[in-house]
């Protein structure tokens, strides 16, 4: 018979009508991403685009959310929360939207550098406004929401993507989301009232931003151009890697100055938040790099229609909603977190490394097994690495802590992206050098179409593998199976990594109190302390008992 301690805590009234326009900024923010994730060889095809300029499509979104990840986590702390999300709304869906107007490579990966700002509000802010009203051994049950949420995007998007690119264009999948962000502020404003936080002196690390993003695009562009617009060991080079570096550097030495900074160095004298964000990179690399790159095995390697892309990837999403609602649930019921985590990461790297090895003509039933224990090792992983650090972290800070791990995972995503894009073109173009015989036979064969085709190719976009003739299509989906499953193989040593670095996460019993909630007991305590009643009855450890009941609870 479980013990009062143990028992599973009851609903807070109010908390899930209060969820309901969190729930679908968030949905709207998936939505927008994920119908676009199936057609996205389609769109850089019909812009003329070729492998880098595929790969900056992805990259930029993930290099602004990086970026501005924290920047919102720091705004949270200082600006009201809720209006800060409606903003972010607001960027996302109005970039997203203006994307469906692109007429070449350059102009979309602006438009989505701009997405990005808005999912680094949307994804650093939910996270802190669900700490201000639900305590941490709460939230599992909670995060099953954003696990069904969350799988209705991804499931639904693809799919709704595929079928619009069939049936209208692709253009049109950047307008679906304008709708439902119309629908999520008008809900947002009328149920979401967060507590009242106390006035404080505002103060933005300008200098640092500046400097945090110097650091982060500097690096990638170099990631992302090195062995084809120049060598790997070159002026171009070392110009990048040292500015980054540079920058890097000051940027330490002005968060260490800086009265309000960016990201406060002292958070990572915490052995939880150190080792979270270690977990949180290498998840954000197995994460981010493999899913991006699935659609473009589904549909390079084996053929399929955007539509039947979105369809085959239903198994890893599965994956991921089965063990966030499942895993949170159990979460909240019991209150231990560690093992749910260490088998997640257990799956994530089983899942990268299967994937690995998979082929243009490898058995679909296994790609599915692969793909569902991708799934569920980022459904056990991704959120409970925050719930962890929020579960620890000062209150005063949660806008900072939250958004430190969720940066983190992002600019692991984004460099995973970007490292995987370019080995992936480069391994492309090894491979189609090596049958350029079997390809020259091929367009032969084909008479005046193969002529057409040849400077379709010769041109460096990326073809359109499902509508080539049968010759070709077999030799392109074996070179794309193979070039994808190295891009792969990066993945596997990071997803150990975050292994050994959850297996070293402190286990913390997780909170009964919100954000609002520890807040308030702090201050009570410290009132206590002030009166000489207090003052006396403070132990030599300096804490009053009111302070040390409370967190124990």
């Amino acid at each position: 018979m479980a013990t009062t301690a143990d028992a599973p805590p009851a609903h807070r009234p109010g908390v899930v009508k209060a969820l309901v326009g969190l729930l679908l900024g968030m949905f709207v923010s998936m939505l927008a991403s994920t119908v676009v994730s199936t057609s996205l060889p389609v769109i850089v095809h019909d812009l003329d685009g070729d492998q880098a300029a595929y790969t900056w499509v992805v990259t930029a979104t993930l290099l602004t959310t990086a970026i501005s990840t924290p920047i919102w986590g720091k705004l949270a702390d200082l600006f009201n929360r809720k209006l800060l999300i409606q903003i972010a709304i607001v960027i996302f869906v109005l970039a997203t939207a203006a994307a469906g107007f692109s007429q070449n490579p350059e102009t979309l990966i602006a438009f989505r550098a701009l997405q990005g700002v808005g999912a680094g509000g949307l994804a650093a802010l939910s996270q802190v406004i669900m700490a201000d009203i639900i305590s941490p051994r709460e939230r599992g049950r909670y995060m099953g929401l954003f696990g069904a949420v969350m799988a209705v995007a991804t499931i639904g998007g693809p799919l709704l993507g595929g079928v619009i690119t069939d049936a209208f264009g692709w253009r049109w999948n950047f307008f679906v989301a304008l709708p439902v962000a119309v629908a999520a502020l008008v809900i947002q404003q009328r149920t979401l009232h967060l507590p009242e936080r106390p006035r404080r002196a505002v103060r933005i690390d300008y200098v640092g931003i500046v400097l945090l993003s110097a650091a982060v695009s500097l690096l990638l562009v170099w990631v992302t151009n090195a062995g084809t617009s120049f060598d790997w060991w070159s002026l171009p080079t070392a110009l990048m890697v040292g500015g980054s570096a540079l920058a890097t550097l000051l940027f330490i030495v002005v968060e260490l100055r800086t009265p309000e900074p960016l990201i406060p160095l002292r958070l990572f004298r915490s052995a939880t938040f150190s080792l979270a964000v270690v977990a949180s990179i290498a998840t954000g690399i197995s994460m981010f790099g493999t899913t991006v790159f699935l659609s473009q095995y589904m549909q390079m390697a084996r053929g399929a229609t955007p539509t039947e892309a979105g369809v085959m990837t239903i198994p890893m999403i599965a994956g991921l909603l089965l063990a966030s609602v499942v895993i949170g649930a159990l979460i909240s019921r019991y209150g231990h977190w560690k093992p749910y985590l260490i088998v997640g990461g257990v799956l994530l790297t089983a899942g990268t490394a299967l994937l690995s090895t998979i082929h243009y003509d490898t058995p679909f039933v296994l790609v599915s097994v692969y793909m569902f224990f991708l799934g569920a090792g980022v459904g056990m992983t991704m959120q409970n690495l925050v719930l962890v650090v929020q579960n620890t972290a000062d209150p005063r800070e949660m806008g900072v802590a939250s958004s430190g791990v969720t940066f983190f995972r992002s600019l692991g995503g984004t460099i995973g992206v970007s490292v995987m894009g370019a080995a992936l073109a480069s391994q492309a173009t090894t491979l189609t050098g090596e049958r350029q015989g079997d390809i020259a036979t091929a367009l032969s064969d084909l008479g005046a179409q193969g002529a057409t085709l040849a400077q379709e190719l010769q041109s460096g976009t990326i073809p359109q593998v499902a509508v080539l003739p049968e010759a070709l299509r077999v030799i392109f989906e074996d070179v794309y199976a193979q070039a994808i499953a190295h891009s792969f193989l990066i993945a596997v040593p990071v997803a150990i990594l975050s292994l050994i670095a959850i297996v070293f996460l402190p286990n913390t019993p997780l909170n009964r109190m919100t954000t609002t909630e520890r807040i308030h007991a702090g201050e009570a305590d410290l009132a206590t302390v002030s009166t000489s009643t207090g003052m006396d009855a403070l132990p030599a450890t300096g804490r009053t008992p009111a302070l040390r009941a409370a967190r124990r609870r």
